[in-house]
């Protein structure tokens, strides 16, 4: 009895009852492919999506929880023609290696056979003096056929194999028409030589499989090279975690097998593999992944680690938040196959022009040869002009026009710790010609900062630490953090609204309101220095101290509004915050435009205010207050630091504390629109162009299979410049 396979290990389950698979898949290369598998597995019971990225050859499947089971979809695939299996990075890369040997050994059966065929011609004919007799092309063409047909039996297969899954299917693919022009001139030659025509056609069968297996293994080469940078996080995940009992033994599981709330070991060296919580030991982590901040950060008891960094000098013990799914790397990963998988208006009008290939190209090619016999031309020459008009028409390029971009400039983005939510952001993002910027969290950091630190005594900042690290109202968090976290006094006594107490050395230490701590005196000088700031009074015994805690800009916030104004966007700051803490802001970042004390109707009838005057709003903004904000603009991005409701109302989801992404995500976005219109009319006048040629009689199949092959290629290598954004002045600057 065949063995049965337990898929749902690689199921992921949403919200809202949703579940979900990645696939790769065998045997899609063209925008029909996609179109066939899209409507195919949708009209399954239970689905909910099916997308397919042509560049990646992956499907994400998802469907209501309990309606199927993975080996459904699986077999749904099957049923369309296409061998599909659970998405594993290791198992693509073999599947990529593996094709590759295949077709590179198919290229060198063609290429060889070519260069027999052709010797033996150059042969035969100069033996005999350029004229030879009709038993010895007779017997030319037989040896031919010797080479040509085992030949295009083996090199054919790539072909072949995929054209007729594709029928059993009850389909038709790219590679239908092709096998279609192989065949057909193949079975001419054979019925030409058998009547002892003059004319056989297996060199160019040769030559033809060649020059399309060029085409495919290049093909082949820009897709690996648009997966690369696709910027693949498989690398950044561990397979296994150290599990920490509570006998203190130790045992290695896979990460599956890991709950939240329990404790894992991440030793030196090794990748951290869990979001959770450091209980014992300390390190340097480097976590470049999340903050963009290549330099290592410190980290001990109370800090917090997220899966995919790596743990570079201490042993750590973490207690488990998150494994597997639900963690910080696994949301980047979803949205980054989200974002090369979410359809853009421009791949909706590609995919629908692709689709109508199939039952064009087969009709043109039997009118072309039906309209050359009446004309009176030989069904022999008719039926190669057919089969040139079969081999050159080219969906490819019209396929991959669009995705090919996407993918190229959301890896790019990736790169610059952006995420794209929504297919069409990035056309969106492109037109947009104002920013609207929210203040709190979003120009300035998400957590406030201890301003005047430098002036307060070391001693006096970690006896208020101390005290603080007792509380948790927000504004005591910048000096407990200040201090180095340390572990609360004995005995702290809260005081609702007013702070906290506790008996140091005998005497009332105090952390809290100004009136509280009795401090209105040292309060009014640093109320003057830092007008902006939340004040946080100390006091102990005689001693007195206030500590200024402000919202800190985000380190690159000056060049990066610079940066916009390069751009030619106009900047305007919607904040919740009072009048005096938003205009210095605005003042110090040259932001002529803002407005204080913004509810969020109102910000949302400022949004339509601008709309109304015609302009494309880009709203960047993190808090619960900037969610209906954000879904109203044109266009939205939030900080990955956003409440959970306003990331779930952005297009877009930038990492770190720079807000260097904002610009950089609209100079790829304007540089993708423009290479994704530039593929589109290439494909378009390629096909133009091309097909007119072919009907005409112009071109031999051999000629189709060099244009239809360059074709893809073009397209692919112009949408790798995605990647390549130009420069803005700052950048260009020595």
């Amino acid at each position: 009895m065949a063995a049965t396979h337990d898929l749902s290990i690689f199921v992921r389950h949403g919200e809202g009852g949703v579940a979900g698979m990645e696939l790769a898949v065998d045997g899609i290369h063209c925008a029909g492919c996609m179109h066939k598998i899209e409507r195919g597995l949708s009209r399954q019971s239970g689905v909910l999506s099916a997308r397919v990225n042509l560049a990646l050859k992956r499907v994400t499947v998802e469907w209501t929880e309990g309606a199927l089971r993975p080996e459904a979809v699986i077999a749904g695939l099957q049923s369309l023609g296409f061998k599909a299996y659970p998405f594993l990075p290791a198992e693509a890369r073999d599947a990529d290696a593996q094709e590759d040997k295949r077709l590179l050994r198919c290229l060198g059966v063609a290429g060889f056979a070519s260069m027999n065929i052709m010797l033996l011609s150059v042969s035969v004919w100069s033996g005999n003096g350029g004229e030879i007799s009709p038993v010895t092309r007779d017997f030319f063409h037989w040896l031919s056929a010797l080479i040509a047909l085992p030949t295009a039996a083996y090199a054919g297969r790539p072909f072949f194999e995929s054209a007729i899954r594709a029928l059993r299917a009850g389909g038709v693919n790219m590679d239908v028409p092709i096998t279609l022009g192989i065949v057909l001139t193949l079975g001419m030659s054979v019925v030409e030589t058998w009547n002892h025509a003059e004319n056989a056609y297996f060199d160019g069968v040769a030559m033809l499989l060649f020059f399309l297996l060029i085409g495919r293994y290049l093909d082949q080469l820009m897709r690996r090279r648009t997966r690369d940078l696709a910027g693949n996080l498989a690398a950044l995940k561990a397979e296994t975690a150290t599990r920490l009992g509570v006998d203190g033994a130790t045992v290695v599981v896979p990460i599956a097998a890991i709950a939240p709330g329990e404790l894992v070991l991440v030793r030196p060296g090794e990748r951290v593999s869990v979001d959770g919580i450091v209980e014992g030991g300390s390190s340097e982590i480097d976590q470049s992944l999340v903050t963009g901040e290549t330099a290592p950060v410190a980290i001990s008891a109370k800090g917090r680690v997220h899966a995919g960094t790596m743990n570079l000098s201490g042993m750590l013990t973490v207690r488990v938040e998150a494994a597997g799914s639900g963690t910080l790397l696994d949301e980047i990963d979803r949205l980054m196959a989200q974002a090369v998988e979410s359809r853009s208006r421009y791949v909706k009008l590609s995919d629908r022009a692709a689709r109508l290939y199939a039952p064009l190209v087969h009709a043109t090619a039997l009118a072309t040869f039906l309209g050359w016999v009446a004309f009176g031309l030989a069904w022999q020459q008719a039926l190669i002009i057919a089969i040139t008009v079969l081999i050159i028409t080219c969906p490819c390029a019209l396929g991959l026009a669009i995705p090919a971009v996407q993918v190229v400039a959301a890896s790019a983005l990736f790169r610059r710790k952006v995420m794209l939510k929504q297919g069409d952001a990035l056309e969106r993002l492109a037109e947009i010609d104002t920013v609207v910027f929210d203040k709190t969290g979003t120009l300035t950091l998400p957590e406030p900062s201890l301003a005047n630190r430098e002036a307060i005594d070391p001693a006096i900042l970690e006896a208020a630490g101390r005290l603080a690290a007792a509380s948790r109202h927000p504004l005591a968090r910048p000096l407990a953090f200040g201090a180095g976290e340390p572990r609360p006094p004995e005995g702290v006594q809260e005081h609702h609204g007013l702070g906290l107490s506790a008996i140091v050395d005998g005497t009332e230490m105090r952390l809290g309101s100004v009136a509280f701590c009795g401090a209105e005196r040292e309060a009014r000088a640093v109320a003057a220095a830092y007008p902006t700031a939340s004040l946080i009074a100390w006091r102990h015994g005689e001693r007195c101290a206030v500590f200024a805690v402000d919202q800190e800009l985000r380190p690159d916030a000056r060049a990066s509004m610079r940066e916009l104004r390069a751009l030619g966007l106009d900047i305007v700051i919607l904040s919740g915050d009072r009048e005096s803490a938003v205009a210095p802001l605005a003042r110090e970042l040259g932001i002529e435009v803002y407005k204080a004390g913004q509810r969020p109707d109102e910000k949302l009838a400022e949004l339509d205010r601008l709309a109304t005057s015609g302009r494309k709003v880009l709203m960047v903004g993190d808090g619960l207050n900037d969610a209906p904000a954000l879904a109203k603009a044109y266009v939205s991005i939030s900080p990955i630091s956003a409440t959970h409701l306003a990331q779930a109302s952005a297009d877009i989801v930038f990492l770190g504390d720079e807000l260097a992404p904002v610009a950089a995500s609209i100079r790829i976005a304007r540089k993708a629109r423009g290479l994704m219109v530039e593929n589109l009319w290439f494909a378009v006048l390629y096909n133009a162009v091309a097909v007119p040629i072919a009907i005409a009689g112009f071109a031999t199949p051999l000629v189709a299979a060099v244009a239809m092959s360059g074709s893809s290629i073009v397209v692919t290598l112009n949408a790798l410049r995605a990647s390549r954004p130009a420069a803005t002045p700052s950048e260009q600057a020595p």
